[in-house]
């Protein structure tokens, strides 16, 4: 039986790219060379890389990028952007949770809730970032969004993504929030590109920033930076607060 994001990422690579949480790509790529010192050599993986929006955008400034994502029909719709561009850029259907690349990788990004924080258990949330840093070489960065556990203690969860959606996006409706483990169960109605309606049933997982840097620690990453996410801007001067519905994470391998 298929999980809910494998549902609702099926035929959904032209509705993908016009999703409002798509928008900052060029502010946030901006952001990952700064990153990076702008080192050319850099070779990088994307986690959950949907239809390559950053992936083209590391590639069009002259990196090594590797994507992979779940979901076919998005890698799909990569593909044919790349091409369109004359990119080469080598996309794979990979499932986060078993990946092959040990060591290989001077960058990892999961942007925009890739993969992490959307499994079932944390056990497979926690293999995710295992993964990410089995595929790093010494010294090696990752940098990820993910959902802030903080935002919805002070906030509406619901009141925040009906005040996001446009017309044409993914309907939330039913949340319900379990501050026993910070899961929030909602139903997602969306429509895919050949106008199929869907209802979905869905269960993310927020993080406290404790909570993150605690697993990161254990997989061996030994500088942990954790700020707040603004779509297409991220910035190392933007502390977390209540008020960020996603965090940015910045981890440096030892």
């Amino acid at each position: 039986m298929k999980q809910w994001y494998e549902e609702l990422f099926e035929n959904y690579g032209m509705k993908y790219d016009h999703e409002n949480f798509t928008q900052g790509t060029v502010g946030e790529c901006d952001f990952i060379e700064k990153e990076i010192e702008y080192d050319k050599t850099a070779r990088i993986l994307d986690i959950g890389c949907g239809t390559g929006r950053h992936s083209i955008e590391l590639a069009k400034r002259g990196y090594t990028v590797v994507g992979i994502d779940l979901s076919e029909s998005l890698l799909k719709r990569a593909a044919e952007k790349a091409s369109e561009q004359n990119l080469k850029i080598v996309f794979q259907k990979q499932d986060a949770r078993n990946l092959p690349f040990q060591k290989e990788f001077n960058l990892v990004i999961m942007m925009c809730e890739g993969a992490f924080p959307l499994m079932e258990t944390d056990e497979m949330n926690f293999q995710i970032l295992q993964n990410a840093a089995n595929a790093l070489l010494t010294k090696g960065k990752l940098i990820f969004t993910t959902l802030n556990g903080l935002f919805p203690l002070f906030h509406s969860v619901k009141d925040f993504l009906d005040k996001e959606s446009r017309e044409g996006n993914a309907r939330y409706e039913n949340h319900s929030f379990d501050l026993m483990t910070f899961r929030e169960q909602s139903i997602t109605l969306v429509e895919d590109d050949f106008g199929n309606k869907k209802e979905l049933q869905c269960n993310e997982r927020y993080y406290v920033p404790s909570e993150i840097t605690w697993l990161l620690k254990t997989l061996g990453f030994v500088k942990i930076d954790i700020f707040g996410a603004r779509l297409g801007a991220f910035s190392r001067n933007d502390r977390l607060t209540t008020n960020d519905y996603e965090m940015l994470v910045i981890a440096e391998k030892k």
